[in-house]
């Protein structure tokens, strides 16, 4: 919005004209919120049964093969496909790296400096976008323990469309040894 007036407004009056326009819309059956790349206004979750009558919708169907790559990129980033496969304990199909690429909702941030020199896969804005989420410590809560399975579970159990979850703390994988790449249409959020 800054850019559209020119630099004329300060960050601080486009939050303070943002918030107002939150406040404004309370109690609506649309609501404004902070999405990574920026403000969305958007349904209320408990609108969601009467859209619902107006245009039913199927939300896109994953394998629980794409989830669990999704859940382990998500939560352990930036990884390789061999990090992915160490996890998982079976071999990354090719075909579901391109069905989270083609999504948008991963790409390669990079490449490790090891023999083969292994991208390293990260999520994207769209990813967070698509799930409602301003940042990634907002994705549901990675339990404690050994397996992983529960958090592939509760990764499952979130819909990818229009809904919200709930906050958390969530740690970065460290990315010491990776040589960053140029990140296309990175310029302004």
């Amino acid at each position: 919005m800054r850019t559209l007036f020119a630099d004329e407004i300060d960050p601080d009056t486009v939050r303070g004209l943002l918030d107002e326009l939150a406040r404004d819309w309370d109690g609506e059956g649309v609501e404004l919120v902070a999405v990574s790349t920026g403000w969305r206004l958007q349904s209320r979750p408990e609108m969601r049964e009467f859209l619902d009558r107006l245009h039913p919708e199927k939300p896109p169907r994953y394998s629980r093969a794409v989830m669990e790559t999704l859940a382990i990129i998500a939560y352990r980033q930036p990884v390789t496909r061999g990090d992915i496969e160490d996890i998982r304990g079976v071999t990354v199909a090719t075909q579901i790296i391109k069905q989270l690429e083609d999504r948008g909702w991963i790409e390669a941030i990079g490449y490790r400096e090891t023999p083969g020199r292994p991208a390293l896969l990260a999520t994207t804005r769209q990813f967070l976008d698509d799930l409602g989420l301003a940042s990634l410590q907002q994705l549901p809560l990675m339990p404690e323990g050994p397996s992983l399975q529960s958090s592939f579970d509760d990764l499952l159990a979130v819909t990818l469309v229009d809904d919200t979850t709930p906050a958390l703390d969530l740690s970065p994988h460290p990315a010491a040894d990776a040589v960053p790449m140029e990140r296309p249409n990175e310029s302004q959020s």
